[in-house]
């Protein structure tokens, strides 16, 4: 694979790794602390930092929180877009 090396070829590339039998590389796991907490995490990590970089154990969580956020906005423009539109072409 192009970008990638494995384990015997060069020990100092941590960050992409392919074992002997695997076919997905491997990249180096970020750095996670625990939180006590999911408000303690956004807290101190930030809703994005929890929800998309995985900085604690409460990232998948925030992650379904992020996505019903964007299909709740998303429902609501496709419900109010249309109207908009028609009244916005009527003038025309």
């Amino acid at each position: 694979m192009a970008g990638t090396k494995s384990e015997s070829e060069d020990s100092s590339v941590t960050d992409v790794v392919i074992r002997k039998g695997e076919r997905i590389p491997r990249r180096t796991p970020p750095q996670f602390e625990e939180a006590s907490s999911l408000l303690d995490a956004i807290k101190r990590d930030g809703f994005f930092g929890t929800a998309m970089n995985d900085k604690n154990q409460y990232g998948p969580i925030v992650m379904m929180i992020l996505l019903l956020i964007v299909a709740t906005i998303t429902g609501f423009m496709i419900k109010i877009l249309p109207p908009i539109l028609e009244w916005f072409g009527s003038l025309f």
